[in-house]
């Protein structure tokens, strides 16, 4: 019990494992909720683009010394109405255009990167992330944007549910669907902008999708599918954050792989969709 009582408590010794915990925590609800969106609206892949946008944003932004949140957010909106430009206004189909646009974004981003001698940047936490680098600053942040994002589905949660499921309907019923896409869109650039750090934008998209699809198989409503997955995303910062402790690999990537062992299990064994209790 002493030796259990010992693993727990031991990093908590220091400030950094204590604000990196803090953040995962709270990234781990914010990715959860917003994921869930993306999985019943079958966007999952815009994530994607938007993590991979950021970059040029974030080299803009150190070039021109404002805050590199604000530069990541405007180069995240961007690559989403580039992607929506071209499936709308073309023959293009959309999975090409995310494809095209992911691409262009981020050889543009390692381009100004190395043009604009903006050394600051280390692609390397940039890309996989390095959540023991978190400041108290970055825990606020994430408290500021969970809130907002939190506070605003909560607000807006009949529209958006009426949206994610149906919406052409939503349209026929007079909803601004445009509106609503669009700030589906932010809320998107936000928690990827918040979830930088903790993983880095190669593997945002695994924090952001696998604790909704891992509650996805085990419960039918979105509300439900928010709160599980919500539970799960925690679980999985929490105990990856560990691993790195304990066993020296890389945060981002022991998170990402916590998230997967979760979903394992309930790929296998969820009562309705599992593997094995189907057989």
């Amino acid at each position: 019990m002493i030796d259990l009582f010992t693993w727990l408590f031991e990093p908590l010794t220091f400030e950094f494992m204590r604000n990196a915990l803090l953040v995962g925590g709270i990234l781990g609800v914010l990715c959860a909720v917003v994921g869930s969106y993306l999985i019943v609206k079958q966007m999952s892949m815009i994530g994607g683009v938007i993590a991979h946008a950021v970059i040029p944003g974030l080299s803009l932004a150190l070039f021109l010394q404002v805050h590199l949140a604000i530069g990541a957010f405007l180069a995240g909106i961007c690559s989403a109405l580039v992607v929506a430009a071209i499936e709308t206004r073309s023959r293009v189909k959309v999975d090409a255009a995310m494809a095209l646009t992911l691409t262009t974004f981020l050889g543009v981003g390692v381009i100004l990167i190395s043009q604009l001698e903006t050394n600051q940047i280390d692609l390397s936490s940039l890309l996989f992330g390095d959540i023991l680098g978190v400041k108290r600053q970055d825990v606020w942040q994430a408290i500021i944007i969970t809130s907002i994002v939190l506070i605003l589905a909560k607000l807006f949660y009949k529209e958006l549910l009426f949206y994610t499921f149906d919406p052409l309907g939503a349209k026929a019923s007079g909803l601004p669907v445009n509106l609503l896409y669009f700030g589906l869109i932010c809320a998107i650039t936000l928690t990827i902008v918040a979830s930088m750090q903790t993983v880095g934008v190669l593997l945002v998209m695994s924090l952001l999708v696998g604790p909704a699809i891992t509650a996805y198989l085990l419960v039918k409503e979105l509300h439900q599918m928010m709160w599980l997955g919500s539970i799960f995303g925690v679980i999985s910062t929490l105990s990856g954050m560990y691993a790195s402790y304990y066993l020296d690999v890389p945060s981002g990537a022991a998170i990402v792989t916590s998230i997967f062992l979760l979903f394992g299990l309930a790929f296998f064994l969820s009562p309705s969709q599992g593997i094995l209790v189907k057989r």
